[in-house]
């Protein structure tokens, strides 16, 4: 062991200013528990019946607003598509007979008696099989009869000769006013072509008829979202205005693949809309309806649910209030008595007449009591060792016969542990410095032992004494008692690298020794420590004591068990103080530390290390 005077004031005084402060929980009252468990028992199955008939009757108001707007929009886009199809009939009247030269005149009649059947068609003109105009008769303009310009080329023309019949885009006259073209080709070529213009304001008594709800409305658009027919004529005849609402409109329901949708409508009201596609004319009819309107059914449904919920709420909190109270009183008087038995009074018993499990509760609580009274002397007693010993003898008290303390002989393995040049390092260091290596040092040093499984006996100073196979026995203690003395040597030379970057010279020699000695507990009735006693103690210090910075010095018996398993190097046969005649030294070999399993059996590179060992021993004789 070092000199330093100091030694046997460090043992305890690092622990001196640790206190361990308990985690202090809010508590919450027993009361307010039950009180809110039984409350949400009777509340909860409420609102999620409530929830549950709210959701079921919105997913079937849902369908049925579903299956309501698709037969409204579908009705006016049938009605629409008739009213398109019967003015395409019509005009196909004045064009079964060919153009014969002089009989302009005729055609022309035709022509003014179909503007007076049908009041939608504001124009017509006739074009002869070659593509020339022959006749134009308006409501508005001047009639007029004969060959007039060439409009083989006009796409009303060329759309009437391949399908027979075309229907023109959407336009608006003076801005206001809705106009789409027809023409219609005859059955031959020599019947020429009719193209009318047709008013399409007209259309709004089909859209005007249809009634969904009190509020809801139908109205139809063309691909470009433009308005054609709407229940208020006053937004057909204002144009263009409001296309690009009307196509956001038409996106979104178009987005949903048929199925009602709840959108913004074009005056920016919510609303649940669907469309209908009028494929003769490419039109988009919408059904929409204010979402306020659609729903109402299922808002009267929740007001009636959270009406319920609130009669129920009352009922389930004088109830839970009267129940919670039969149940704190009994809990409370247990958790009074808890307290007094924590505090150690442990006469203390709780008397309840219930009749029910709480009463049962308090009888296993008064036996508990019982037990903790008989056991307090012998869990007094343990408290006292753990505090004294070290902690793996404090448990063999614990789980075993406290006789095993008793001295014993038996065959120990003894670790010595001492920092190098600590006397000069502590002589001029500072007390906080000190104690700071120290603190890490035992840290280090402890740690390992814990791991291992071995018994520190104490720390002295700078130095350590560690038992091995003491007071419980394991197998090869020579080859554990290396292998920490290892881990020991590497965990401290972690610090020493610490250390010297801080100007600290200090260095770190173990001894190891195996021998008999006597092993049990020696002290007095006021501290008792664990120990062991005997020449192995003696040489197992003084090769600590001879050990280098970095060295672990082995006796010829710890070298003999472990020398198939750890590399060694001799170093030869040295005096040691305190004994008649020198003796031989072992060093466990620098760098080979990795070379050992956690299982004792070397690794790979680790047998040929020993193999080179043992031809350098053999050479030199180095084994008694």
């Amino acid at each position: 062991m070092n000199e330093v005077g100091m030694s046997g004031l460090l043992r305890n005084d690092r622990y001196s200013d640790k206190v361990i402060s308990p985690v202090v929980r809010q508590r919450r009252s027993l009361f307010l528990k039950y009180f809110v468990t039984l409350f949400v028992a009777v509340v909860v199955p409420l609102v999620i019946g409530a929830a549950g008939e709210a959701w079921f009757g919105y997913r079937d108001q849902r369908l049925n607003l579903n299956e309501l707007l698709q037969a409204d929009a579908r009705s006016a886009a049938d009605r629409i598509q008739t009213f398109i199809d019967g003015i395409g009939d019509q005009i196909g009247w004045v064009v079964q007979f060919p153009w014969i030269a002089g009989e302009e005149d005729s055609h022309k009649i035709d022509a003014e008696r179909l503007l007076q059947q049908v009041p939608a068609i504001v124009s017509i003109t006739l074009v002869d099989q070659s593509g020339i105009e022959r006749a134009f008769v308006s409501r508005f303009g001047l009639n007029r009869t004969g060959r007039g310009a060439d409009m083989a080329a006009d796409p009303a023309v060329l759309g009437a000769r391949t399908n027979k019949i075309w229907y023109g885009p959407l336009s608006y006259r003076r801005a206001s006013e809705p106009y789409m073209t027809i023409a219609v080709a005859g059955n031959r070529a020599a019947d020429g072509i009719a193209i009318a213009d047709i008013n399409l304001k007209l259309i709004w008594d089909v859209i005007a008829s249809i009634a969904i709800g009190h509020t809801g409305r139908a109205f139809v658009v063309d691909d470009s979202g433009r308005l054609i027919a709407h229940p208020d004529i006053s937004r057909v005849l204002r144009g263009d205005a409001g296309s690009a609402d009307l196509n956001r409109l038409k996106s979104a329901i178009a987005a949903a693949k048929g199925a009602a949708v709840v959108t913004t409508g074009d005056k920016g009201e919510p609303v649940v809309a669907v469309s209908v596609r009028a494929d003769n004319v490419g039109w988009t009819v919408i059904a929409e309806q204010p979402v306020s309107e659609a729903f109402a059914s299922i808002r009267a449904t929740l007001w009636r649910s959270l009406a319920l919920i609130v009669v129920g709420a009352l009922v389930a909190a004088a109830l839970a209030y009267w129940l919670a109270h039969r149940m704190s009183g009994p809990i409370r008087q247990l958790e009074d008595g808890v307290q007094r038995i924590g505090a150690g009074h442990f006469e203390h018993r709780i008397a309840m007449s219930s009749g029910d499990e709480l009463e049962q509760l308090a009888n296993r609580f008064n036996e508990m009591a019982e037990e903790l009274a008989v056991s307090k002397e012998k869990s007094e007693r343990i408290n006292r060792l753990k505090r004294f010993l070290a902690p793996q003898v404090a448990e063999l008290v614990e789980q075993s016969d406290a006789r095993m303390l008793d001295g014993q002989r038996r065959e120990i393995v003894a670790v010595f542990g001492d920092l190098r040049d600590f006397t000069a390092f502590a002589a001029r260091a500072e007390p906080d410095v000190l104690m700071t290596v120290l603190s890490e040092y035992y840290e280090a040093v402890g740690a390992v032992v814990t791991r291992h499984e071995a018994t520190l006996t104490g720390f002295g100073g700078d130095g350590v004494m560690v038992l091995v196979n003491a007071p419980v026995a394991c197998e090869n203690p020579a080859l554990r008692g290396v292998r920490l003395a290892i881990d020991m040597q590497a965990a401290v030379q972690g610090l020493v690298t610490g250390w010297r970057a801080k100007g600290h010279a200090i260095g770190f020699g173990v001894g190891i020794a195996m021998g008999p000695a006597i092993v049990g507990t020696v002290g007095y009735e006021g501290r008792i420590d664990y120990t062991a006693v005997g020449n192995v103690v003696n040489l197992a210090s003084r090769l600590c004591g001879t050990a280098k910075d970095t060295q672990i010095l082995l006796d010829p018996v710890v070298a003999t068990r472990v020398k198939d398993s750890v590399a060694l190097a001799p170093l030869g046969v040295r005096p040691i103080r305190g004994y008649d005649r020198p003796l031989q030294i072992f060093a466990v070999a620098r760098g080979d530390f990795h070379l050992i399993r956690q299982d004792g059996r070397p690794t790979d590179a680790g047998v040929a290390r020993l193999e080179a060992g043992r031809q350098l021993q053999d050479s030199e004789g180095a084994w008694p």
